[in-house]
């Protein structure tokens, strides 16, 4: 797993559709499927830069992030138990504590996406009705 910064923050962007805009162009067509997917599975949901990347929440709470990087996109913040809920599905893929790395030069798993994003929606959801 690289330790080093999203590729977008060497122009530092604060606006969603100005870090798309500063990927290279061979990877903006998938970064705006993720976004429109993540937007689909997540409507009510507040999009927004965070940490350099871009971020979801709901109900104040994170859903998902996601950055690209020279030879991957990452998903970030749904933490352990979605990701261990979908191991079987995501063994593919490089994880590490809430973090999914999916290679650049291969094709995003959208559905999965989808599912990830839904499972952690119901975890939020699940959290603000026991209180």
């Amino acid at each position: 797993m690289t330790t080093n910064k999203p590729a977008a923050t060497a122009a530092r962007v604060n606006n969603v559709d100005y870090y798309l805009a500063a990927a290279p162009k061979d990877k903006q067509a998938t970064l705006k499927k993720l976004r429109r997917t993540i937007k689909a599975a997540a409507p009510k949901a507040s999009e927004s830069m965070s940490y350099g990347i871009v971020g979801y929440k709901l109900e104040g709470k994170p859903v998902i992030y996601f950055g690209y990087w020279k030879a991957h996109y990452s998903l970030y913040g749904m933490g352990n138990r979605v990701t261990k809920s979908h191991t079987a599905e995501l063994k593919a893929y490089l994880l590490s504590k809430g973090t999914i790395q999916f290679p650049a030069d291969e094709p995003l798993p959208f559905q999965l996406v989808t599912k990830i994003v839904k499972a952690r929606i119901a975890e939020i959801k699940k959290g603000s009705a026991a209180r």
